[in-house]
């Protein structure tokens, strides 16, 4: 698609940058349209080298090619973000004193406005009366959110994460008709996994790991919105369930195994995106357990969870992708990429996603970069940027394995 994505002069206009780029990485030709105030707080050359495209600002630039029109005629859809208070009651009016109130005037395609501005000035009647004038014109308000502003300030006004603008934005797009491959798994039935499963120790303790699910969710959103039937499996997510999904919470690995063993019967595709403890305590206190004075050391006995991945990767799929994930502390690429081959194989997966994690990366992170390896062990993809956008990645991927055909797999390929 040809998307314009116009900034306006707010201090949240640093996160118009992941708005670009995520577009951009989804495939998208994108072209971004500041106003003057906007290159106050982020530059051109970072906003041309982000979109690969040059940026106009000067509505007198380019007149031979009526420049101020032509932008506007040739977009497929118009982001806005942010949207300052002063932006959106130009937009409600009709004004078009500058570059981007031409181009929205001069172009039919669908808007996508994200405000961003303090409480008051979002509270205030006027933008409230000009945020229903866009409503009842059918753009498409995505926020504002509620949390911290500028210096001490906090409440709704905060611009919206760019991975929700940017799901929203493909929304659009999609319900329009725009994108031919927006709606590819339209008629397919998607089960995914998210979020990290707890074994309990006792009713107030239990044992974890650090996955939020903010990967996982962002694939079953990617997947509703590309018009798939989806089943998200959450366990102990930290983030909000996105909205088009059917969503089974769970808990423990033994609660997760029966919900995707009894979804994935009629699924097309099925990604494992959660983590999974691989071991649970052998006996569960039903009360606290409690610390024995003169007590140094404690010992718990672990016994091992069921190896979900490979159950499903050793029972019959003919016609369902599987999709592994493999999480690794390892560092060296090379090595990265044998640890999810042997992996693949070892659990009978169509693809697996390996990516690395540690400390203060992948677990928990707004960002993730993924290596897709496929039934012949050869990288069939690689994706770096927002969850969202290496969430559509991993789908591009699922894709093409869907087209080559999901023949059923060899005993060689993958042993039981």
């Amino acid at each position: 698609m040809n998307i314009v994505v116009g900034i306006t002069g707010g201090i949240a206009a640093y996160k118009a940058v992941s708005v670009v780029r995520s577009l951009v990485l989804a495939g998208h030709d994108v072209h971004v349209v500041p106003t003057e105030s906007a290159l106050r707080f982020v530059g051109r050359p970072t906003l041309e080298a982000i979109s690969r495209n040059p940026v106009h600002v000067d509505l007198f630039e380019g007149v031979a090619e009526v420049r101020h029109v032509a932008i506007g005629q040739a977009a497929d859809l118009i982001v806005i973000a942010p949207a300052t208070a002063n932006s959106i009651a130009k937009l409600a009016t009709g004004l078009a004193d500058d570059l981007l109130g031409n181009t929205v005037l001069a172009s039919e395609a669908p808007v996508v406005v994200a405000p961003a501005m303090h409480t008051e000035m979002w509270r205030h009647p006027a933008t409230q009366a000009n945020i229903a004038t866009l409503r009842d014109r059918g753009v498409t308000i995505v926020g504002p959110a509620v949390g911290q502003l500028t210096g001490a300030d906090s409440g709704p006004g905060r611009l919206e994460e760019p991975d929700v603008i940017v799901a929203a934005a493909l929304e659009v797009a999609a319900r329009h008709g725009l994108d031919a491959d927006a709606r590819d798994f339209a008629g397919r039935r998607v089960v995914v996994t998210a979020g990290g499963t707890r074994e309990p120790l006792d009713p107030v303790r239990f044992l974890g790991n650090r996955s939020s699910g903010k990967q996982g969710v962002a694939i079953a959103e990617a997947a509703a919105a590309r018009g798939a039937e989806v089943t998200l499996i959450g366990a102990n997510l930290e983030v909000a369930s996105p909205g088009g999904c059917r969503v089974v919470p769970v808990s423990t690995a033994l609660e997760l195994q029966q919900a995707v063993t009894s979804a994935a019967g009629d699924a097309d595709v099925v990604v494992m995106a959660a983590a999974v403890a691989d071991f649970r305590p052998a006996d569960v206190s039903d009360v606290k357990i409690k610390k024995v004075d003169g007590q140094e050391h404690m010992s718990i006995e672990l016994v091992r969870n069921p190896d979900i991945l490979a159950g499903l990767g050793a029972a019959p799929h003919d016609g369902t992708v599987l999709v592994g994930f493999a999480a690794e502390t390892e560092s060296d690429p090379s090595r990265l990429l044998e640890l999810g081959r042997a992996k693949r194989r070892a659990k009978g997966a169509d693809l697996l996603v390996v990516n690395r994690v540690g400390w203060n990366h992948g677990f928990a992170a707004d960002e993730n970069a993924v290596s897709v390896i496929g039934a012949d062990d050869t990288v069939t993809a690689e994706a770096s940027g927002t969850k969202m956008s290496v969430a559509h990645a991993i789908l591009d991927a699922i894709a093409a394995r869907i087209a080559y055909g999901a023949e059923p797999t060899t005993k060689d390929t993958h042993p039981r």
